[in-house]
């Protein structure tokens, strides 16, 4: 399957006044077509830190690099700065996405928001893209997606703005993954309660061991009236839906038949 890393840009999610809901979004949107993220990086508005940043993922090998934020048409912008930095590709007005820019701003006037289109720096610097970028149409905003390729990596950028980030990746990036997948993702989850989760440990290790190709992981929920309350997930991806949903469902009979016995109780209108 391909291996995903996602960079989050913004001194916002840093200090705390943003919570990073697009690494969230874009982690469980390619779990579920069939990718796997191997590392969340959350980054400064600052060149050295994208670049440096994008350096380390290169290094490690990943078949895709997403990083959000940071290409608007202010100064902490820096996305593209930095980008283009780390791969040593110079940055260029990029015809294709001049016209998407311009087609936004035209919108806007037509809508009264404006008096008339001016392509200003600041509005070009979201055209302007490291070379041999492809520009994505944004639907909901007026800074383009980028994407490239630096060897057999795909680079995807996308704007910070979640539903600009969204409808970007759903329309241009969610059919390529797609046509790539090597894997389909299945999980279920089930609500315990009964049995602390340090009792809980050795059950699921002896469940791992007859069932090596899923995963299976405890999410504490506190306790209510005294009595601990856990929720169990267990996750798999294998080469085909039939067999991933196997393996999830043989995994959670045998591990719920074991709680049970061990005096535990499953929460059947809890199972999902």
């Amino acid at each position: 399957m391909d291996v995903f890393e996602i960079i989050s840009v913004g001194n916002e999610l840093l200090n705390g006044k943003t919570l990073n809901t697009n690494a969230h979004w874009l982690a469980k949107a390619i779990t579920e077509l069939g990718g796997f993220v191997r590392r969340c990086t959350v980054i400064r508005d600052d060149v050295e830190e994208i670049s440096s940043a994008v350096r380390e993922s290169m290094e490690r090998g990943v078949d895709w690099l997403i990083v959000s934020g940071g290409l608007g048409p202010t100064y902490d912008d820096k996305t593209l700065q930095g980008l283009a930095k780390a791969l040593h590709r110079e940055l260029i007005l990029d015809e294709d996405a001049l016209k998407m820019v311009k087609k936004k701003y035209e919108e806007i006037v037509g809508h009264g928001l404006l008096k008339r289109v001016e392509l200003t720096p600041a509005r070009m610097k979201m055209a302007t893209l490291p070379k041999g970028s492809k520009p994505l149409p944004n639907p909901l905003g007026t800074a383009p997606g980028v994407l490239l390729k630096e060897g057999r990596m795909n680079i995807l950028c996308l704007p910070g703005v979640p539903a600009e980030m969204k409808s970007i990746f759903k329309e241009s990036i969610s059919p390529i993954i797609e046509e790539r997948r090597k894997g389909f993702y299945h999980e279920k989850s089930v609500h315990i309660t009964g049995i602390v989760e340090s009792e809980l440990a050795p059950l699921i290790e002896e469940v791992l061991k007859s069932h090596p190709s899923v995963y299976v992981k405890s999410h504490p929920k506190g306790r209510k009236e005294g009595v601990s309350k856990i929720e169990i997930q267990v996750t798999t991806t294998a080469d085909d839906p039939s067999t991933a949903l196997r393996r999830v469902e043989v995994a959670l009979e045998q591990l719920t038949s074991i709680i049970i016995d061990q005096g535990g109780m499953v929460d059947e209108e809890r199972m999902t």
